[in-house]
């Protein structure tokens, strides 16, 4: 299996995802403590933008058919994008719904999986980008 990280022996969907979970556990911390606070707007931005990105993954995929250049398997990389997506469209919309406390456990957790997914979807996005250019180690 090729990994789309210019050589890396760790692939980049893995290096995305855990620097997406280490910036969703610190921002839990931070909502927990009360320093983070997330306004209404960046919600439904959030949710705006994952709306693009699953339409933008839709062109991609057709156009690639899981292939990219030169061997790289886009196939490694989509379903981080989708989860990406999926879980900001899903906890931005529970964060709309209903109101949390700046410290509540709930809260934080919910605001943690946010920024999780929301980095989520940035981080495998560069992966994505990285692998379609055709840099996977030749």
């Amino acid at each position: 299996m090729m990994h789309c990280g210019c050589g890396a022996r760790v692939s980049c969907g893995a290096i995305a995802f855990v620097a997406s979970l280490i910036l969703g556990i610190v921002a839990a911390f931070l909502r927990l403590s009360g320093a983070l606070v997330i306004g209404t707007a960046f919600f439904w931005v959030a949710l705006g933008v994952a709306v693009v990105y699953l339409g933008i993954l839709l062109l991609t995929s057709a156009f690639l058919q899981g292939a990219g250049p030169r061997g790289c398997s886009v196939c490694g990389t989509i379903p981080l994008v989708l989860a990406g997506i999926l879980g900001t469209a899903l906890t931005s919309a529970l964060l709309l719904a209903f109101t949390f406390v700046a410290t509540s456990v709930l809260g934080a957790v919910l605001t943690g999986a946010f920024i999780f997914f929301i980095a989520l979807i940035l981080t495998a996005v560069a992966c994505l980008i990285q692998c379609i250019a055709g840099c996977n180690g030749e």
